[in-house]
């Protein structure tokens, strides 16, 4: 698996590009179809929802219009002196002469049909009598067509007188509630819900108790026609709102969303994983560019210490005192200059730690301002250019290492020399904002392009100026002032504008 990784961070960049986009590509379209299916889901959930209220209404409806057919022939088919109720309970049975009888759950009373009286004789034989029975079968079956054809104008002249009244007499509202909750739950409906009564106007005539919600439009009401059979509808409708549809819907998809945080949590894994591989093939790359630097670097002062050397050595050579002291000063310069590369070098054990050993004391910032700026200004009178210092800040005393801050000053001064045309103009300055000390280091050099801005914090990173070896360096010097600026819990930000010059601003907390 490192192994991977490694060669991963080795790949062309190209390559991670291409891989980048197949896996990003392939993790959007895995996201897409999962949303689309838990929207389908959820779709279907609702259109079942949909369908079993429907056909829960209709049941409601069917069942108040039998109820009431019922109570109205109890009513009105039954004499005052001998009354049979019928019920849905009521039993039909048959005598062994083949009459109907409805017998009563409740009376022992029956009504017997008087069978006719047919004489047939037997002296035509078997073929009379089957003939006999024929014409019995079929006198019947015509007497049941006529009487039923009496019973069902009956009703109708009955139940017509019923269309009439008012809703408010024809269903008992809790009734209605009863009726309501056995038909959902029968069809796996089992959620609260209000109901309500309403005529065409949209005039409220009942309302379930507890039905203070109101959904925030008509598409979360489910409407139901009562008495739709009726020969002149009224236009009364039964109205049901479930307040908990949403809740029941999102139900379903508590499977897929799972599934989902996974997917949206590996492509954000990728993506992270993605911007590693691109940071380590980004510092390979600037650590192959530091070692080449830093070959450059070290091979110069060396190589003029080798050639002081041999010279010295060459008998050949006449050993005045005028190049003895020139040869001297070579090695002296060179060997200082060597030294320097090299603690250098050695300030990036800095970075393999999280916090570095700081020893921090009590000093006063505008003091030590005052000693640096003293102790540059004979490098940037060379120049030809000028220092400049404003000490605003009032409250000036924090608690730094002496040694470190005092370079991260010198390192961002140094910058500013290395990186002018011309005659250096710096300008320092100190203030206080809220409980911190902020210094600001400005000069007008060759500045810092947009681009490169968010780069020059890290390590072995270097601004191209056309020219790899123009100018000296590692590119450790602002790596190094953003750790020990973050090591004093303070906060580094630069502002520069191409050719116009290039201002640091240090945030440190004051002594508490």
């Amino acid at each position: 698996m490192l192994k991977s990784f490694f060669y991963i961070c080795y790949m062309k960049k190209k390559s991670i590009i291409l891989l980048g986009i197949i896996m990003a590509v392939s993790f959007f379209g895995l996201i897409i179809l999962q949303a689309k299916y838990m929207k389908l889901t959820a779709d279907m959930r609702s259109e079942q929802f949909d369908e079993s209220v429907k056909k829960s209404l209709y049941g409601v409806v069917r069942m108040l219009e039998e109820e009431e057919t019922l109570q109205y022939l109890n009513k009105n088919l039954t004499t005052p002196s001998n009354r049979t109720k019928i019920t849905t309970s009521s039993n039909f049975n048959f005598d062994p002469n083949g009459i109907a009888r409805l017998i009563d759950t409740t009376k022992k009373y029956s009504c017997t049909r008087v069978k006719p009286k047919v004489f047939i004789s037997m002296k035509h034989g078997s073929n009379t009598i089957q003939e006999s029975s024929r014409i019995l079968q079929n006198k019947l079956r015509e007497r049941y067509i006529h009487e039923r054809a009496l019973l069902d104008d009956i009703l109708i002249r009955l139940l017509s007188e019923s269309y009439v009244r008012p809703i408010e007499e024809r269903i008992d509202f809790q009734q209605v509630n009863e009726i309501l909750d056995k038909e959902l739950d029968f069809n796996g409906l089992n959620l609260p819900h209000y109901f309500s009564v309403i005529d065409k106007d949209g005039k409220e005539l009942y309302k379930s108790k507890g039905f203070d919600e109101e959904g925030e439009n008509d598409s979360e009401y489910y409407t139901q026609i009562l008495f739709p059979n009726d020969p002149n509808p009224q236009s009364n409708y039964l109205r049901v709102y479930f307040p908990t549809k949403n809740n029941y819907i999102r139900s379903s998809l508590t499977l897929l969303i799972p599934s989902v945080i996974f997917t949206i949590l590996l492509l954000f894994t990728f993506i992270y994983a993605m911007i590693i591989i691109s940071r380590q093939k980004r510092l390979s790359e600037m650590r192959t560019d530091f070692m080449n630097n830093m070959t450059h670097e070290l091979k110069t002062p060396v190589s003029s210490i080798s050639l002081a050397a041999q010279m010295l050595n060459d008998k050949s050579v006449p050993k005045t005192p005028a190049m003895i002291e020139q040869l001297s000063g070579v090695v002296s310069s060179e060997t200082k200059r060597l030294t320097q590369q090299i603690e250098k070098v050695l300030q990036m054990s800095i970075f393999e730690k999280e916090s570095s050993a700081l020893k921090l004391i009590e000093m006063d910032i505008n003091d030590m301002i005052i000693n640096i700026s003293s102790n540059f200004a004979i490098k940037v009178e060379n120049t030809g250019g000028t220092i400049e210092t404003d000490l605003d800040a009032e409250d000036c005393y924090a608690l730094v290492d002496e040694i470190h801050f005092t370079n991260i000053i010198y390192n961002l001064m140094d910058n500013a020399l290395k990186y002018s045309k011309g005659p250096l103009n710096l300008h320092l300055k100190t203030w206080n904002e809220k409980n911190n000390l902020l210094i600001s280091v400005e000069d007008n050099g060759i500045g810092i392009k947009k681009s490169d801005q968010k780069r020059i914090f890290d390590k072995f990173y270097r601004v191209s100026t056309g020219n790899v070896h123009n100018v000296k360096g590692f590119g450790l010097g602002l790596a190094y002032v953003k750790k020990v600026v973050t090591d004093h819990k303070g906060t580094i930000r630069v502002e520069s504008e191409l050719n116009k010059g290039t201002k640091f601003i240090i945030s440190i907390p004051l002594k508490k």
